[in-house]
Parts: structure tokens; sequence; C-alpha cells
């Protein structure tokens, strides 16, 4: 290998090595520091009034969760409501019935 070639060769990996500091060391998104991430567990059961089954899907972490139903005709998962259970769980309980 002359020498040529050599520096070339010295050049190329500064440049890459140059690239790879500039990717690790780059902050990340800004969007996702605020989430974490999910882990869910879901649960099927009955809504008063329909037929089909409900499936309640609970991210755990984020502590969310919401409600969906199967729509034949379209042939697709709808949601049908959605809760923060964070804000559930700070408000007072009600007198119920």
């Amino acid at each position: 290998m002359n020498k040529k070639q050599l520096r070339a060769l010295l050049a190329l990996n500064t440049v890459l090595l140059l690239a790879l500091a500039a990717v690790a060391l780059a902050p990340g998104a800004a969007a996702q520091s605020g989430r974490a991430r999910a882990e869910y567990a879901m649960v099927a059961g009955q809504v008063q009034g329909r037929e089909e089954s409900v499936i309640y899907l609970v991210d755990t972490a984020n502590q969310e969760m919401v409600a969906l139903i199967w729509d034949r005709q379209r042939n697709n998962l709808m949601p049908i409501g959605k809760r923060n259970l964070i804000q559930d769980a700070a408000q007072p309980m009600g007198g119920g019935r």
C-alpha cells in the first residue's frame, strides 16, 4: 500500500469516526422524552346496550385506557372511549346510586 492510499484510508476512517460520534452524542427526539414506553394489558368485556364484546386496552406505563369494539361492516376495530386513569384516580368518589 502506498502513501497516497494510506492517507485516503486514514481520512475516510476519520470522517467515519466523526460521523459515528455525531450520531452517538446527538440528543434524542424531543417528542420521545415526555412519554414512557408503553406496556399493555388487554381485557375483554361487555357494555350494556351492545351485543358485541368490547376490548379494554390499558397502557400501564402511561396510565391510559381505550375501549375498542369490532365494527363488522367496516371490518376493523373502532375506538368507543378513552380515559386517562391518573385523572380518574385523582377525582373524588361520587355518591353512587
